[in-house]
Order: C-alpha cells, then sequence, then structure tokens
C-alpha cells in the first residue's frame, strides 16, 4: 500500500476539510500520517525524515513557504536515498504556485490528485545553496510583499500590496545591479528582478508567464529603472494589475544559470522566506524530483499553448 506522509502547517491543524480528506482517502485506499509542525524548521526536518523514513509520497499542506521548507527538508537528505514524490495541498494566503499549475485549491480534490495521478519530473532551483520551487524576487517588490501583514492580505488580496507599497512610497529606491548569464550580460538599476522556476509571485504577480516547470532552464525578468514612468505608476501596475502592463519594458532572458552582483545589500524572497546578499548565485536542478500535477498543468513543456485552447 502506498504510504503517503502529510505535513501540515500548525495553524491548519483544525482545518475540518483536511480532516475530512484524510479521513476518506486513508479508508479506501492509502496509508496516510499527518505530521503538524509547530515551529519554524519543523516542516523541513519532518520532509527529511519522511525521506529517511522510505515514505512513497510527501505532502506539502500549507501556503508558499510549507511548501519551500518541504523541498529543501527533501533535498537535505542522503542523496543515495529514494526520492519521495511531492504533493501540494494549497493552504496559505497567495498559493502562487498552486494558481500557475492549475493545483486544486479543495483540500479534497488537491488529495485526490496526488492519490490518482503520477508524479512527473521537475526542475528546482537553488540560490546559493538554498533550493525553491517557484521563484526568487528582488528589488522594491520583496519589500513591499514581504512587510505586508497577513491579516491585511486575507482581507484585501492584491489591494493589500498596493495600500503596503503606498505607506513604504518614500523609502522605495532602485537597487543598482550587474546580471551574468551564458550569453547574457546586463547592468544598471532595477526596480523589480525575478528568476522564475514557476511563474508568479507575491499573489499573483505574473513575473515570469512563460516559465516551465521541466524545461532545464531558469526565466529571468528585470524591469529596469525608468525615468519616464513614475514610481507610483509602477507600484500601481505591479500591485494591482498583476505587473502585465509591464511586461512590454522587461528585460527577458531563458539561462540555467546566472549570477547577480548589487552595490548595496540586496534582499531575495524565495517563496516567500528572505535571503539577502550583495552576490547570489542560482542555477536551475533539472528533473530533481517528482511532483503531482494536474494532466493540463500549463507549467509543463507538452501543455504550453494547450490550456488557452482548452
Amino acid at each position: 500500500m502506498r504510504h503517503i506522509r502529510i505535513i501540515l502547517h500548525g495553524k491548519e491543524a483544525q482545518n475540518i476539510a483536511v480532516r475530512d480528506a484524510v479521513r476518506l482517502l486513508r479508508s479506501e485506499r492509502c496509508k496516510i500520517d499527518v505530521r503538524v509542525t509547530w515551529e519554524e524548521g519543523d516542516a523541513r526536518r519532518l520532509a527529511r525524515e519522511a525521506r529517511q523514513l522510505g515514505v512513497d509520497t510527501v505532502v506539502a499542506a500549507g501556503g508558499d513557504g510549507t511548501l519551500n521548507e518541504v523541498v529543501n527538508g527533501l533535498m537535505a537528505a542522503d542523496n543515495r536515498l529514494r526520492m519521495p514524490s511531492l504533493g501540494v495541498i494549497p493552504l496559505g494566503t497567495a498559493n502562487d504556485f498552486a494558481h500557475a499549475c492549475r493545483i486544486p485549491l479543495a483540500p479534497l480534490e488537491a488529495l485526490l490528485l496526488i492519490a490518482e495521478l503520477p508524479a512527473v519530473p521537475i526542475d528546482l532551483a537553488k540560490a546559493d545553496s538554498r533550493y525553491f520551487i517557484n521563484m526568487a524576487t528582488g528589488g522594491f517588490g520583496t519589500q513591499i510583499t514581504t512587510s505586508t501583514p497577513e491579516e491585511l492580505k486575507r482581507a484585501l488580496g492584491g489591494v493589500a500590496y498596493f495600500l503596503t507599497g503606498m505607506t513604504q512610497f518614500t523609502s522605495i529606491s532602485a537597487v543598482e545591479g550587474e546580471v551574468k548569464a551564458p550569453d547574457f550580460h546586463w547592468q544598471g538599476a532595477f526596480m523589480v528582478l525575478g528568476v522564475g522556476n514557476g511563474r508568479q509571485a507575491g499573489g499573483g504577480h505574473e513575473l515570469c508567464p512563460d516559465a516551465c516547470l521541466d524545461d532545464g532552464l531558469l526565466d529571468l525578468s528585470i524591469l529596469p529603472q525608468d525615468d519616464q514612468r513614475s514610481l507610483a505608476e509602477t507600484v500601481q501596475y505591479l500591485m494591482l494589475d498583476g505587473g502585465t502592463a509591464l511586461q512590454h519594458a522587461m528585460v527577458t532572458k531563458r539561462v540555467p544559470w546566472l549570477e547577480i552582483r548589487a552595490r548595496q545589500l540586496l534582499n531575495i524572497n524565495l517563496d516567500g522566506e528572505p535571503i539577502s546578499g550583495q552576490c547570489v548565485r542560482f542555477e536551475v536542478c533539472p528533473s530533481a524530483l517528482g511532483l503531482h500535477l494536474p494532466r493540463h498543468s500549463p507549467v509543463l513543456q507538452k501543455n504550453v499553448g494547450l490550456v488557452d485552447r482548452l
């Protein structure tokens, strides 16, 4: 019998929908156990232990931050051990990764997908020694998304980011930096930086709208500072429009690795988890693990252009 271990964010321990989904599948077809997190680092530790114990599938039940911890825990185990497949039950505020992948938001539907559909190989990305599955972002957008209170995000959605951006208006500035990658070099001041294995971050902002999880490449998007575009307009487009109005202004490139050097300390958000430094190297890890996705998930190469026709 297949062994599924769910790593559940502690705030969702009493989630009735999750409990009902586990009860239904546990009685029918799978051995399912649940481990609940208490503090930061628990999801990483529990995921590492699950791989060491030979669990077949590890499920991250929480937000994008929980998913990031689970991925890093799986990758931290002895690489000679068999890698479990990965599933996602989206229980966060934004659920950017799940939305882009078209993973169901309802716990029962998400768990049925994990139980019934085979995992497909996907890439992971790495920022120095830290793995991420979705996206790394830098620039003022990172400052805004990380400082927006969870309560405000739950109440107002994307408008919350805009309001936070307006309150921090006077402290927002461009970042001076240099980006190097194979056949690519860019230098200047940027407002937003996105390095995508996935497509969107910060509550629906599609910084890398064409990224695929299984192409062996990272999608780079840079929004340069523009004297013709006011800071207020930039904040408005990014926070309320999801960034689509600024896609024409983005400098983009698809690369296997890249290095960023900044003149000042650069704050970067990895799937909701902050890191900082003046020099960061990003690289892709092709086919690093198997992920349970819908058959027509748009983030797979075979489905590019297909979803729009369905």
